[in-house]
């Protein structure tokens, strides 16, 4: 939790980082919303599982990365030729 890391400051720096992620990522188009910070103990599998699928929503609310090009038919074909299963 803030403020009681085993690192001391840890959280706080993390916290700054995830800040700046998300400040590039809007910067060059791609909702902040894909990046989030939460802080959970190990005692709280509960609120990490919510969260998790909080988050699974959110992305999915969201859609694709509005940077990635959909593959082609062509590129696809080539990628499953080069691992067949």
């Amino acid at each position: 939790m803030p403020g009681d890391c085993h690192y001391l400051e840890g959280n706080y720096q993390a916290r700054r980082r995830v800040e700046y992620t998300r400040k590039l990522l809007e910067a060059i188009g791609i909702n902040g919303r894909r990046i989030q910070m939460i802080n959970v103990s190990a005692a709280m599998g509960g609120k990490f599982a919510s969260s998790v699928a909080e988050m699974t929503a959110e992305i999915q609310r969201i859609g694709p990365n509005p940077l990635r090009k959909p593959p082609n038919a062509k590129e696809i074909n080539s990628v499953i030729a080069q691992n067949p299963s």
